[in-house]
C-alpha cells in the first residue's frame, strides 16, 4: 500500500544504514498484521483515512525509529540532570556576583545613573543566562553520550555533599527562613561556625572552581554577553587621571594573558576533580597559578599604564600615601590612585602566602 510504504521510507530514513533492512521489514510486517487485523473487523479493506490513522497508532517515524537505536534517548538524563542543574545554579550565582560588580562600577564612575544601569544590567544577564545555559547543556550532551562517566559522578563522597548543601540554598525563601530563626533564637553562627559548615572536599572545590573561572572566561573573551563594563564604556577621569583610558590599554595587553591563565585554570580543576583531589597535583597547581597571579600583579606595579598612578620606590612612602588616604579632605587628589595602590599590594602579598601554603602541602602531602 502506499500509505505504508510512504511510512516505512520515512522511518528507514532515521536509521542506520547496517540495520536498516531488517528493521523496515520487521516493521512491515507488524503494520502488515494490523491492516488485516482490521480489514478482519471491518469486513472490507481498510481506506486511506483508516490506513493513516493507524500509522499514527503505531507512532511518528521520528519516534519509531529512535526505538531501534543504540545510545542515550534524552538530551541529558536522569543521572546527569542533578549535576547539570547544580552547573547551572552555580553558574547564574557567579555571573549574579560579576553583574553587580558591573552595575556598581558604572554608577560610581558616573557612566550611567542608576535606573539606566539597572535596565542594562538585567537585560546583560538575561542574555549571559542563556549563552551560559547553552553551553552547560552542551557539556552535559557531550557527558551523556560518553560510555563512562566521570569518576567524581560515579566515586563520590560524603564530605563532597558540604558544597551541594549549599547550592540548594540559593533561593529567597529558605534565605528569610534563617534570618528569621536567627532574629528569634537570637543566636548568630561565629566566623568559625559558618566556615566549618561551608567547607568541602577538594573535589567539590575543584567541580565548583571551575564553573566559576569556566564563567569568567566566557565574559571576558567576549562570548558571555554580560556586566557591561568594557574600557570604552568606562573612559570616566578620576583626579585628573583618565581611568577608562589606562584600563583600556590594560585589557588590550593582558587579553590574551589571562584567556591563557582561565582556560588552563578550568583545564586544571577539572584535572584534580578527576583525580579525586590529589592534595600534591593541587598544591602544585596552586604553586603554578599563584606565581602567575604574581607575576601579572608585579607588570601592573612596574610596567603597565596603570604604574605611574600606583607606584611607590619605599616603605615609607606607601606608609605615607596610605595615612594621607584616611586623612583626605574633599578636594585632594590621589584617592582612587591610593586605594587602587593598597589593592594591588594586598593581592600580590596574598598570592605570595598562597604560594607559601602551597609549597608547604607540597611537601608534606597533606
Amino acid at each position: 500500500m502506499e500509505l505504508v510504504e510512504r511510512y516505512l521510507k520515512a522511518v528507514a530514513a532515521q536509521l542506520p544504514k547496517a540495520t536498516r533492512d531488517d528493521i523496515v521489514a520487521e516493521l512491515r510486517d507488524e503494520i502488515m498484521g494490523r491492516i488485516e487485523a482490521l480489514e478482519a473487523r471491518l469486513g472490507r479493506a481498510p481506506d486511506d483515512d483508516e490506513v493513516e490513522a493507524l500509522l499514527r497508532e503505531v507512532g511518528h517515524p521520528l519516534t519509531v525509529a529512535a526505538r531501534y537505536r543504540s545510545g542515550p534517548q534524552a538530551l541529558i538524563g536522569p543521572e546527569l540532570y542533578p549535576w547539570w542543574m547544580f552547573a547551572v545554579k552555580t553558574a547564574l550565582a557567579v555571573m549574579v556576583c560579576v553583574t553587580l560588580i558591573g552595575l556598581a562600577a558604572r554608577v560610581l564612575s558616573g557612566d550611567l545613573y542608576m535606573g539606566e544601569a539597572i535596565g542594562q544590567s538585567f537585560a546583560a544577564l538575561f542574555s549571559g543566562a542563556v549563552s551560559v545555559i547553552g553551553v552547560i547543556t552542551l557539556i552535559g550532551f557531550i557527558l551523556e553520550r560518553q560510555e563512562k562517566k566521570p569518576d567524581f559522578i560515579a566515586k563520590w563522597r560524603v564530605k563532597d555533599l558540604g558544597l551541594f548543601e549549599l547550592g540548594g540554598d540559593i533561593d529567597a525563601e529558605t534565605w528569610s527562613q534563617r534570618l528569621a530563626g536567627a532574629a528569634e533564637s537570637g543566636r548568630v553562627k561565629t566566623g568559625s561556625a559558618v566556615k566549618k559548615s561551608a567547607e568541602m572536599s577538594p573535589v567539590a572545590r575543584a567541580v565548583s572552581s571551575a564553573i566559576a573561572w569556566a564563567v569568567l572566561l566566557l565574559w571576558w573573551t567576549g562570548l558571555l554577553p554580560m556586566a557591561s563594563i568594557r574600557p570604552e564604556e568606562l573612559a570616566s577621569v578620576v583626579d585628573g587621571v583618565d581611568y577608562g583610558r589606562m584600563l583600556a590599554q590594560i585589557v588590550e595587553a593582558a587579553y590574551w594573558p589571562v584567556t591563557l591563565f582561565a582556560l588552563a585554570k578550568v583545564l586544571f580543576d577539572l584535572t584534580r576533580a578527576a583525580s579525586g583531589g590529589n592534595v600534591r597535583l593541587t598544591a602544585f597547581g596552586d604553586m603554578a597559578f599563584g606565581a602567575a597571579a604574581a607575576w601579572g600583579l608585579l607588570w601592573l606595579w612596574f610596567w603597565s599604564p596603570l604604574s605611574p598612578v600606583i607606584w611607590v620606590g619605599t616603605v615609607t612612602e606607601f606608609a605615607e600615601r596610605v595615612q594621607a588616604l584616611f586623612h583626605r579632605t574633599a578636594g585632594d587628589a590621589g584617592g582612587l590612585a591610593a586605594i587602587l595602590m593598597i589593592i594591588v599590594v594586598w593581592a600580590f602579598a596574598a598570592e605570595v602566602f598562597r604560594i607559601v601554603r602551597a609549597a608547604g602541602r607540597l611537601v608534606a602531602g597533606r
